[in-house]
């Protein structure tokens, strides 16, 4: 049996421009390794993206809730496990996600434009928002600064 081909996992990374904006840019996860998690189960591809402190929750967004602007208190991996919801970056785009989608919230430094700064996200549709929410404490975690598609 031949080896399966490496997976490709997309994700968005909502980030900060050098002009403090924030932005969404359309990324992808590549470096994973076929291992196993703990012998003896079967090999499965493992792309380990960072090893640093965090937070695990899962918060619901109601239907119909919006926030205000607000910068991602800290980088962190959100996944919609059930119901859509909503990023807009300051550079006007929005990105609608769903269940399994993947976005990396790392929009610390914007610089404020009236009374956007951050971003803005909500629930879309007609039911609750579930997501999990993996927030990094490790300050280093951030990057160059100012570069999108830091997960590779």
């Amino acid at each position: 049996m031949s080896e399966p081909a490496e997976p490709v996992v997309p994700y968005w990374h909502l980030w900060t421009d050098d002009d403090g904006v924030s932005r969404q840019s359309r990324c992808a996860m590549t470096d994973f390794a076929l291992a196993s998690m703990s012998a003896p189960a079967a090999p499965q591809w493992q792309g380990a993206k960072t090893r640093a402190p965090s937070t695990v929750f899962v918060t619901v967004q109601p239907v119909g809730w919006t926030g205000t602007w607000h910068e991602n208190p800290k980088p962190q991996w959100i996944v919609p496990l059930s119901g859509r919801w909503f990023v807009e970056s300051m550079d006007g785009q929005r990105v609608e996600m769903g269940a399994g989608e993947i976005s990396f919230g790392e929009d610390q430094g914007t610089r404020a434009d009236g009374d956007r700064k951050g971003h803005l996200s909500g629930t879309v549709g007609d039911e609750p928002a579930v997501l999990m929410i993996v927030q990094y404490e490790a300050a280093d975690l951030r990057p160059a600064p100012h570069a999108p598609c830091r997960f590779g």
